[in-house]
């Protein structure tokens, strides 16, 4: 499986930004996509996930209200929409494939940086 985030930019604090993920190679209507962040000098952290045959979408408490995670089943693609973004969003975004409960397939990563 192949990953490719794009969508990351500059934004102002209170703006909104929506990241895009599409997926390549073999998936399955059973897996599911989700969403990490990583800030600088910090630990990976959930962001978001979502399921191909939309089972349930789920999300990090610090996104919870905020954050949207949806997907395009037709077009392979995972999205995420930002808003009311803070500063302390700023971090690299991945998008990541699952499958037998695990994370096994990474983007690249997209940044986000929120100015205050």
């Amino acid at each position: 499986v192949q990953l490719q985030a794009s969508g990351g930019g500059l934004v102002q604090a209170g703006g909104s930004l929506r990241l895009s993920c599409v997926a390549s190679g073999c998936t399955s209507w059973s897996h599911i996509m989700g969403w990490f962040r990583q800030a600088p000098g910090k630990e990976r952290e959930f962001v978001a996930e979502i399921a191909w045959n939309g089972a349930g979408a789920y999300y990090g408490e610090s996104v919870k209200g905020r954050f949207t995670i949806s997907k395009d089943n037709a077009k392979i693609s995972v999205y995420l929409q930002m808003s009311s973004l803070k500063p302390e969003d700023t971090a690299v975004y991945y998008c990541a494939h699952k499958a037998a409960g695990r994370y096994d397939y990474w983007g690249q990563g997209t940044l986000v940086t929120v100015s205050s």
